[in-house]
């Protein structure tokens, strides 16, 4: 095949040049990618000869080398792992982040500084192009295992890369950089240097379980030097705790979750007995761009005895702990076991619920020992931790006793269920809340009124899953869990007989008007009543205490299920002016035409209060347009 010669897309292209003009603050961190890149390779290629007995290539020396040439300003990161055929080089190589740059690049210009771009970095797999910082030119000379031709591509960073047939080239991946000259100043070592060299794995990829071996460059008259392995190629769950430093394990973090900032807990547990296992495990400290998308890559690297066997084993962790990132290393599995039976291995399970307690024992600790990380955590992850109280019932009260809630207590400080139970007022016998998409628009909302005017205390919730599960949930240490839009709600109730003759009385004075408006109003309410939870408002709507509220409707059906719309109940507030008017002005006329016009827009306004929109948009505007017009 001649060469072929192909331009980045424009978004790749905008990217690269960021990438060459230094968005990374250490540019050591190149060496550390390929060598990533070049370990999945290794890994790669032993699971597939372990699951494909056609497959004819020799593993019984997989390796990484760094090869320095100082004559040439060369250095090369060579792996005889299972390499690339030609489309996946075009494919992953010449295109850059073929899903998320466009994505990327908008929050780049967001960033507010140079810090803040490079944290964004390695969400959108570039690492690759971080050998542009350091490099000149950059070819990649690559042949897939079980395949005889390989493959050339070359690129200076400037937009175009080219490609051609490879006839000679070996199994695996080589990628040769050939540097710029050494710059102190800007942070632009002498990657030529063996000691640099042997410094970057040694901090960065220590841990890899495959030898790294440099290779130094043969200088005139000599023979080849012997190859230097430079990594202890242990396994830092098989080391004990003293041995490891934190660096380390960020590291290791870095290097399964493809992230470029620490962690921000790491997780040990080793389980011994009948059936043996070692896990370390990191809580990020930001949630993936793609947390709640449908092709997040969840799951934990599963080894048995120091072998991987599965990159991303979702079986090992609970759906709604998908972000939690780390390796599991099993004595007693097969080497050969699939998907399919992982899920079903009793083993497996067992290792799934001893993780899942783990994590959350930890999130515990983290929230009683050091709140401001639980704080961090919290925000980043506290919305797909409370999937587990629908899907894992067993874990249920685990879950409880780490979640915090926004709450009317106090605007900066979020309460667990515990704290708001042991503030209840005397007599208070359930934990009120109400979802909506803002504190501000909950805190707005006419629901909120009476208990806002009597300091009664309302949970704050503002995430999609909060509609659903405080149903699943039900109570907490025998208090029910109930939200203050939906069924009756009766503050009044402690203030003894006199409340209650009051409203008797309203109830009689209403009566006429209540059963007429039902009437006038017809299909758009399920009943229409006096209101005890308002204060300042005219009137709101609200839903049966067992209904569907509006917003879980609107889920259901975006998910594409067919939900009937709930009829919802107009309640009205009688201590209102424009309420009370309302019932003189029905008790003394008998032409009550513009009462009805009155009726529908009071209506309306309760559903807008409450964020949604009236049955006919147009219809409204041209009574408040009208009743404008008599004012004038």
């Amino acid at each position: 095949m001649p060469t072929e010669t192909f331009e980045f897309q424009v978004e790749a292209r905008q990217l690269l040049q960021l990438m060459i003009h230094s968005v990374y603050s250490n540019k050591d961190v190149f060496l550390r990618e390929l060598v990533s890149n070049a370990s999945d390779a290794l890994d790669k290629l032993r699971l597939a000869a372990l699951r494909d007995d056609s497959l004819d290539e020799d593993t019984s020396d997989l390796h990484i080398e760094i090869e320095i040439d100082q004559d040439a300003r060369t250095l090369t990161v060579r792996d005889n792992g299972i390499g690339m055929s030609h489309d996946e080089v075009g494919r992953l190589i010449g295109t850059i982040a073929n899903s998320g740059t466009a994505a990327f690049l908008e929050e780049l210009k967001e960033a507010e500084d140079a810090a803040g771009a490079e944290k964004l970095i390695g969400q959108f797999g570039v690492g690759f192009y971080s050998g542009f910082m350091v490099a000149d030119e950059m070819t990649l000379v690559t042949r897939r295992a079980g395949e005889s031709a390989g493959t050339r591509w070359s690129s200076r960073g400037e937009g175009t890369y080219t490609l051609e047939t490879a006839g000679d080239a070996p199994r695996g991946t080589a990628v040769t950089l050939h540097l710029k000259p050494a710059d102190p100043e800007n942070q632009l070592h002498d990657y030529t240097s063996v000691w640099t060299v042997k410094g970057i794995v040694k901090r960065y990829s220590d841990f890899i379980t495959w030898p790294i071996r440099l290779v130094p460059g043969v200088a005139d008259g000599e023979g080849a030097p012997e190859p230097e392995t430079l990594n202890s190629m242990k396994a830092l769950w098989a080391r004990s705790r003293d041995e490891v430093s934190d660096d380390e394990y960020h590291e290791l973090y870095k290097h399964v979750s493809h992230d470029w900032r620490d962690p921000l807990e790491t997780i040990r547990l080793q389980a011994e007995g009948t059936f043996e296992y070692q896990a370390l495990l990191f809580l990020p400290a930001h949630a993936p761009h793609d947390l709640f998308t449908r092709d997040f890559r969840r799951g934990l690297q599963l080894y048995v005895k120091r072998v991987l066997i599965m990159d991303d084993c979702e079986a090992l962790l609970p759906p709604y702990l998908r972000f939690v990132k780390g390796v599991v290393d099993a004595h007693d599995l097969s080497l050969n076991v699939s998907r399919e039976i992982l899920q079903q291995d009793r083993h497996i399970r067992l290792i799934q619920r001893r993780l899942t307690k783990k994590v959350l024992s930890s999130v515990k600790e983290m929230k009683a020992n050091d709140p401001d990380k639980y704080a961090t955590f919290w925000r980043e992850f506290g919305a797909v931790l409370k999937e587990g109280l629908l899907g894992d019932p067993d874990s249920r009260d685990a879950l409880l006793a780490v979640a915090s809630f926004a709450s009317t207590h106090a605007e900066d400080e979020a309460t667990t269920l515990q704290q708001y139970v042991e503030r209840m007022k005397d007599g208070q016998d359930d934990i009120y809340y109400m979802t909506g998409e803002s504190r501000q628009s909950i805190e707005s909302s006419p629901h909120m009124e009476a208990f806002r005017a009597r300091g009664v205390e309302v949970l704050l919730l503002t995430d999609p899953v909060d509609e659903v599960w405080v149903d699943a949930v039900g109570e907490f240490e025998g208090k029910r869990l109930r939200s203050v839009a939906k069924g009756e709600i009766d503050l009044d109730a402690q203030d003894g007989e006199q409340a209650d003759v009051e409203r008797e009385k309203q109830a009689e004075a209403y009566a006429g008007l209540l059963g007429w408006m039902k009437e006038q109003l017809g299909e758009d309410v399920k009943d229409v009543r006096l209101s005890t939870r308002l204060t300042v408002s005219p009137a709101c709507v609200v839903s049966e205490a067992d209904d569907l509220t509006p917003a879980l409707e609107n889920m259901y059906r975006a998910m594409g299920q067919d939900v009937p719309s709930a009829k919802r109940i107009l309640e009205l507030n009688p201590g209102h002016v424009l309420v009370q008017g309302l019932n003189r002005a029905y008790e003394e006329r008998e032409d009550r035409t513009e009462l009805v016009e009155t009726a529908l827009l009071l209506h309306s306004l309760a559903v807008l209060a409450e964020g949604g929109r009236p049955k006919e948009p147009a219809r409204f505007v041209q009574l408040v347009a009208e009743r404008l017009e008599r004012t004038l």
